[in-house]
């Protein structure tokens, strides 16, 4: 068997990368090029999981049953329908005599690329914490000479960390995309990709700039006043795009935002986004949720000259951008700890 870096010695019957295979081999044995990871909790992807909990009614055995069945059926977590994965965390198990790394056998990481081109053995299921989107398991992981990885820092709980760098993507394209003086909005602001990317934007617009969240529920609307990541809140459903476009128009006198973050889990913001985008803006979609046929079509047929951006997870110092934040900012750190450990 010839080995890849990329994997697709792990992708059974199909010439494709293990991220667009229908089924991996996900037998939980290290190759030579390969580092094998002893699980503790997967973090699925935001998209994913509201996905899963609405297909199981909210009902934990049955969310339990339905990734259960998708691992078993591809040997990954790849949800079908919404395609995207998430990451985990756990201690590093063996290590290939070709893998080249720092890493030592015990040490405790955390995956920076999708479960939805990982190799996953699942044992079982312990638990399902709705709330913060993670499933305790046991089991085992397969990363590639490819994927990438953080060590879990000594100053942050673990959980925490797992939960912030299933985002980390957003907020460092945020630090690249925002300019001083920008308008930027944020659709989704109150959830966890979109307050990293809020306290990033502030950062990078300056006293000039301002940044304009939008979310859908009063209590969002608090909690983005009390960590004061927000200059304008606007309280709207992210399906609306002619009342969301009206709102942005009236705070920015008609100019619209200069960049506009799509961090949502929900189907059918495309046009939203795209709207509330002055011409030449730019428009990323960090969103799973995104259908890019209806974003590039949907441009096209309102007359919209923007820049769109998929939301890809990784750029460069991705992590560490993400852990200064809750290094930096106490309020956001708190919260963090509060919601999601």
């Amino acid at each position: 068997m010839k080995l890849s870096i990329y994997g697709t010695h792990r992708v059974i019957a199909e010439k494709v990368l293990p991220q667009a295979a229908k089924k991996l081999d996900n037998t939980p044995i290290c190759y030579d090029n390969e580092l094998l990871i002893e699980v503790d909790v997967l973090n699925i992807d935001s998209a994913s999981f509201h996905q899963i909990k609405t297909q199981a009614n909210n009902d934990e055995l049955k969310m339990q049953e339905i990734i259960k069945n998708i691992i078993t059926s591809q040997g990954k977590m790849q949800n079908p329908v919404t395609k995207s994965g998430g990451m985990l965390i756990g201690e590093v198990k063996e290590i290939g005599k070709d893998y080249i790394t720092d890493l030592k056998i015990g040490d405790k990481i955390a995956t920076l690329v999708s479960l939805s081109l990982t190799p996953l053995y699942l044992e079982d299921i312990i638990s399902i914490n709705i709330t913060n989107e993670q499933v305790k398991i046991k089991g085992q992981a397969i990363l590639f000479q490819s994927g990438i990885y953080e060590k879990i820092p000594n100053d942050l709980d673990e959980k925490l960390v797992l939960a912030a760098l299933d985002v980390c993507g957003a907020p460092a394209q945020t630090k690249k995309l925002a300019k001083k003086d920008n308008t930027v909005l944020i659709i989704g602001a109150a959830g966890k990709s979109g307050i990293l990317c809020a306290y990033e934007a502030k950062k990078q617009v300056g006293i000039n700039g301002k940044v304009i969240g939008l979310v859908n529920e009063k209590e969002q609307v608090t909690l983005l006043k009390e960590l004061g990541l927000c200059d304008e809140i606007i309280l709207e459903d992210a399906l609306d795009s002619i009342t969301v476009y009206e709102k942005v128009s009236a705070l920015t006198n008609g100019n619209l935002a200069d960049l506009v973050i799509n961090a949502v889990n929900v189907e059918n913001t495309e046009m939203t986004s795209i709207l509330a985008t002055k011409d030449l803006g730019t428009v990323y979609f960090f969103s799973m949720a995104t259908s890019f046929t209806k974003a590039a079509l949907g441009a096209e047929g309102v007359k919209k000259d923007v820049n769109m951006m998929i939301g890809n997870g990784y750029t460069k110092d991705h992590a560490k951008t993400t852990l200064d934040i809750l290094r930096e900012s106490k309020k956001i750190k708190d919260y963090f700890i509060q919601r999601y450990v």
